[in-house]
């Protein structure tokens, strides 16, 4: 596989169409990931060059979706391998009818019926609207979160930064979620039936053309190809 080497959130987003899916930080064994690809120095440094503010970039420009779909871990994927990875981890059932067939928590319902009613919400608001704001809540929360995000029924739409009341920027930002059908339809996205064994063959083709074996055997598992 390439040594890839990238400076820019441009050169990322050529590496991330070119390989389809990039963890942020190391997933798979002789495989890249956002922080082996870019400069140490550059990173949390506030600047163009700063690859924890382009993660915000990606999403929002449509250039790879964004959010902890694999392993409860953060990766990129293109906009052309998305809709297949999704096809394979998700479910053609709708929130309601997994919940129904015990496939779903009633939580992971009502946190998504906030995110579809308010896209791009923001992960302070979603908390208080989903009466999660106790401390003792907070663990279920970001399970919720994982869950949710494991299916692909969601994904982070971005970063929003907390403010005081005149306006002024005053603490960390946090993330914003949206629907990945949300996403995907402003990205015109073609998210049409995908048979989940036609996935399977399209993901299994892209990897086997640029991974090692090592790497190969890992999205193996992960996959079920």
């Amino acid at each position: 596989m390439k040594d890839y080497k990238v400076h820019t959130y441009e050169e990322a987003i050529d590496v991330i169409r070119e390989i389809g899916f990039l963890p942020l930080a190391k997933l798979i064994p002789n495989y890249p990931s956002l922080d082996s690809i870019t400069a140490k120095e550059h990173w949390y440094t506030g600047s163009e060059l700063d690859p924890w503010l382009w993660r915000a970039k990606f999403p929002g420009d449509g250039s790879a979706a964004y959010g902890k779909f694999v392993k409860k871990k953060s990766v990129l994927l293109s906009t052309e391998l998305s809709p297949f990875i999704r096809a394979i981890l998700g479910s053609p059932l709708s929130v309601e009818a997994r919940y129904q067939d015990g496939l779903m928590s009633r939580e992971a319902v009502e946190l998504f019926v906030l995110i579809k009613g308010n896209e791009g919400i923001d992960t302070r608001v979603l908390r208080v609207e989903a009466g999660m704001k106790d401390k003792e809540k907070k663990k279920l929360f970001d399970n919720v979160l994982l869950e949710l995000q494991g299916s692909m029924d969601i994904c982070v739409s971005g970063t929003k930064a907390k403010t005081n009341d005149a306006g002024e920027k005053n603490g960390w930002s946090s993330t914003s979620f949206e629907t990945m059908n949300y996403w995907a339809k402003n990205h015109r996205i073609d998210e049409s039936q995908i048979e989940k064994e036609e996935a399977k063959m399209k993901v299994r083709d892209h990897f086997a053309s640029i991974c090692s074996n090592e790497a190969m055997k890992a999205f193996n598992k992960i996959f079920g190809l």
